[in-house]
């Protein structure tokens, strides 16, 4: 009779772990990072180089893994026992990239990595948090290291009908955001500086007023250009586009009000409109573009 009730509850357990109602293996996943480097703006390509430890409570399968979002250049296995793997990789990654805010931005760039032929019914990865960490010599040149996070998402295929457990490690960097200001924002300043400055000018130096303001609105189009020549094209307007657009905007109503000027400014019967077109300018242009630019600066991109 014992025989036969331990022969039905193997049968019993053999069955429902085949059922799918046995608990998915649990596999510790921590993440050191050693270096970061070759970081591109325009792709979002970067290389890590890290340490990726892997551990279990049982003996199980647990170095079948691939990176989500690039590919390891190399994988050396440090550590092989049955319930724990220790790695040394560099990996080639990338990161789709949010331009919203530059030359303000900020971007997480992160380590994504699944198992390659179990799904979370059967692997599911944890956060090892004592593994977890980044070296303190890493630097990231042109850039704040603002910390790091390690998560775990899952991931359906819809396609095939599968999900899987990806853990994810992501380093948070940021502008400097004094040298964004200086290399950005800096020339700007003196440009509009001098587009104010212009509009000091009484009208009968209109001529050297429109050689100013021509000669500003195309170095700020020169400008623009180089501004945004080291990001990739994008289908929306980062901050820099938006704060440039004012500008030509500011620059444009000033260029305007000395051609209106210009115009009148040979007729003695205008006289009197050329003196409101010159107040005007010089009192409501500086105002409006205080407005636009706190917009620029307020407003969700």
């Amino acid at each position: 009779m014992a025989m036969r009730r331990f022969v039905f509850f193997v049968g019993l357990a053999l069955t429902l772990a085949s059922t799918g109602f046995a608990e998915p293996v649990k596999v510790y996943v921590g993440i050191y990072v050693l270096n970061l480097g070759k970081f591109e703006l325009a792709t979002g390509a970067y290389t890590v180089d890290f340490y990726l430890s892997l551990r279990a409570d049982a003996p199980v399968i647990m170095d079948e893994f691939e990176f989500m979002n690039g590919r390891a250049a190399t994988v050396d296995k440090l550590i092989d026992t049955p319930t724990e793997k220790f790695f040394r990789i560099q990996a080639n990654l990338s990161q789709n990239l949010d331009l919203r805010r530059y030359p303000f931005d900020k971007h997480v760039l992160t380590i994504e990595i699944e198992d390659k032929r179990r799904t979370a019914e059967e692997l599911i990865y944890v956060v090892d948090e004592k593994a977890c960490g980044v070296d303190p010599s890493v630097i990231v040149v042109g850039w704040r290291l603002a910390g790091w996070e390690a998560h775990v998402v899952t991931h359906a295929y819809e396609i095939y009908g599968e999900t899987y457990s990806r853990f994810v490690f992501g380093l948070q960097i940021q502008r400097v955001t004094l040298n964004a200001v200086i290399k950005s924002f800096l020339p700007i300043a003196c440009m509009l500086l001098v587009g104010f400055l212009s509009l000091l000018l009484t009208p009968d130096k209109v001529t050297t007023r429109l050689s100013l303001n021509i000669s500003t609105l195309l170095g700020a189009v020169m400008f623009h250009v180089n501004l945004t020549s080291s990001i990739p094209p994008v289908g929306y307007l980062t901050l820099a586009d938006r704060v440039m657009i004012v500008t030509y905007i500011i620059l444009a109503l000033i260029l305007l009000s000395g051609v209106a000027i210009l115009r009148w400014a040979e007729r003695e019967e205008k006289k009197a409109l050329v003196l409101r077109i010159y107040h005007q300018a010089l009192g409501i242009i500086p105002g409006l573009s205080l407005v636009f630019y706190a917009l620029v600066f307020l407003l969700p991109a």
